[in-house]
């Protein structure tokens, strides 16, 4: 991938980054669901921060047509696993989400996918360290909302069982 299809990426990235947020946005307010009220705005603000990560970048990369070497690239890790533990220890164990919920959360689940893959897919590509440094962070938080997602898919679809599972109860055939 050369300058400019890596720059055309960035640019893709940004308006992923913003219509994501939106969506997650969006359905932070519309679930009456605590722990999804709590997932949503939490990625809602990380895929803020990626946003404005990305347009810094952008800007001076367009500028001088090339990877920046002056800008700090980093970008806060992801605690979306602690919000969700967080959440979870202070809501009715039987609280079911509604089909609304649910949907989002495999919208929400694809396009997570489809970030972790297209931010792998640029650090593949580049050979600058600090750019590849870059991008393979943004693809584990964007994996990490995948796998967050997944968590709750699963708990909005069962949340008793989902409850059994995270707290480790056996059953004891005795």
């Amino acid at each position: 991938m050369d300058e400019k299809e890596r720059l055309n990426a960035l640019e893709l990235a940004l308006n992923n980054e913003t219509r994501e947020r939106e969506f997650y946005l969006i359905h932070a307010g519309l679930t009456k669901n605590p722990l999804g009220k709590a997932m949503f705005k939490q990625i809602a603000d990380e895929e803020l921060e990626h946003y404005e990560r990305l347009r810094e970048l952008h800007k001076k990369w367009e500028k001088q047509e090339k990877w920046p070497e002056t800008l700090p690239l980093t970008v806060k890790n992801t605690n979306i696993k602690e919000i969700l533990v967080n959440t979870l220890k202070n809501i009715d164990k039987t609280a079911k989400a509604d089909a609304g919920d649910l949907e989002a959360v495999k919208v929400a689940v694809d396009f997570e996918k489809k970030g972790t893959q297209f931010y792998t897919k640029l650090r593949d590509a580049s050979t600058n360290p600090r750019e590849k440094e870059f991008f393979d962070l943004l693809a584990m938080i964007e994996n990490e909302h995948y796998l967050s997602l997944r968590d709750a898919e699963e708990y909005f679809t069962d949340p008793t069982s989902w409850f059994i599972k995270a707290e480790h109860h056996t059953m004891d055939g005795g």
